[in-house]
């Protein structure tokens, strides 16, 4: 079983360290994701020298393709993919709900990240959900699964993962009415994942996942259930502004205990980042960082981003960040980087992505040492 201890508190902030089978993590992390057994453009060994501590894999993707049977037969992910560092498997849930079957139109506000303008946002189109579980639709051929808490921690297990994530339900509209409803499948479904764990007789840590969209009351519920039922505590499911997103971690955080690590699961912008460890969130996991890469879109100081495909620069003979110590900044210029981009050459893909999770995974690095020398409201970006 893995243990987290918290070494050191600035505010709410702290700095702690999670010991796993495949090694101790120190918090606050991030972790970028590796959805079908690999980040984007990056081997582990390019991981490795950034000195990313954990990716994350997802087990949707991976019972579909290659299936967990292929994987489970090489001794696991880690094996599979020659990673030899943690690894967390979210349930496959939120994927379920978002992949399956296509969209229908009729459903839920998601935010936009510029102005923070209310969207309307399909729901998933289902074939069926019931408190068994969630039928649904692949969206590679169409085929028909089903997922249900059960099924999920024995893949997670196969998967042979350090940190597992409990099944869960992702209500995307935000009225009462049915945000109650989906507390409490999940907190149903959360009992049927750990007894399902201890069934599996499995090592891993299990996150349970705090629901209840933007409602404090029903934020407030799950989290006190979560904290009760489980030794990791996960934030999922804020389909709000980003104001909205930081009210419900201030409601949700007091309502667990101290001693128990904290993952805002999706969620690994730079301002996200550094607001979720004021408030005291230990880990995070997103696409941001490789996904901004493939559509040109780097990260620079001062909580800012370059598009690197603009005429500016076609012979900008800077790095992208002057400040960054990455091998990419070491050694291109943005008119080279340009050059790749607009030409569609496979190496930009790898040196943009590697300036990317160099740059969140030194940021996070930066900020611990700040709450370890009490001066993280002082920190440069």
């Amino acid at each position: 079983m893995s243990n987290f201890k918290i070494l050191h508190k600035d505010g709410k902030a702290r700095v702690g360290l999670l010991e796993t089978p495949h090694g101790v993590i120190e918090t606050p992390n991030f972790n970028p994701v590796g959805t079908q057994a690999t980040v984007k453009a990056m081997s582990p060994k390019d991981l490795n020298e950034i000195g990313v501590q954990m990716v994350l894999a997802n087990t949707y993707h991976l019972m579909l393709r290659p299936g967990v049977k292929v994987i489970k037969s090489f001794g696991g992910l880690h094996k599979f993919m020659g990673w030899d560092r943690p690894i967390m498997t979210d349930s496959g849930g939120f994927q379920v709900f978002s992949l399956g079957g296509g969209m229908e139109e009729g459903s839920s506000k998601v935010v936009s990240s510029k102005n923070g303008k209310v969207k309307e946002s399909p729901r998933p189109k289902l074939n069926k959900i019931t408190e068994e579980g969630v039928t649904f639709q692949s969206h590679l051929d169409g085929s028909t699964h089903i997922l249900t808490p059960e099924k999920s921690m024995e893949l997670q297990l196969h998967l042979g993962a350090d940190l597992t994530v409990a099944f869960d339900d992702h209500e995307y509209r935000d009225d009462a009415k049915h945000l109650l409803e989906s507390i409490e499948r999940t907190e149903g479904w959360a009992k049927r994942s750990l007894a399902a764990f201890k069934k599996l007789d499995s090592k891993q840590l299990m996150y349970g996942v705090v629901h209840g969209g933007t409602n404090k009351k029903l934020r407030i519920r799950s989290a006190k259930f979560t904290d009760q039922n489980f030794e990791a505590i996960a934030l999922g499911g804020i389909y709000g502004t980003k104001k909205q997103m930081y009210q419900m971690i201030d409601y949700t955080l007091p309502q667990v205990s101290e001693n128990k690590i904290r993952h805002l699961l999706g969620i690994g912008e730079i301002e996200d980042l550094i607001e979720g460890i004021k408030r005291g969130v230990d880990m995070f996991d997103c696409v941001a960082p490789t996904r901004r890469a493939r559509f040109g879109s780097l990260y620079v100081s001062n909580n800012q981003t370059l598009s690197i495909g603009q005429s500016k620069y076609k012979a900008d003979k800077k790095p992208i960040d002057p400040q960054c110590s990455c091998y990419t900044c070491q050694n291109f210029s943005r008119a080279y980087l340009r050059h790749l981009y607009l030409s569609g050459e496979i190496l930009y893909h790898e040196l943009a992505t590697y300036h990317n999770i160099y740059f969140v995974t030194n940021l996070v690095k930066k900020i611990r040492k700040a709450i370890i020398s009490n001066n993280l409201p002082n920190l440069k970006l």
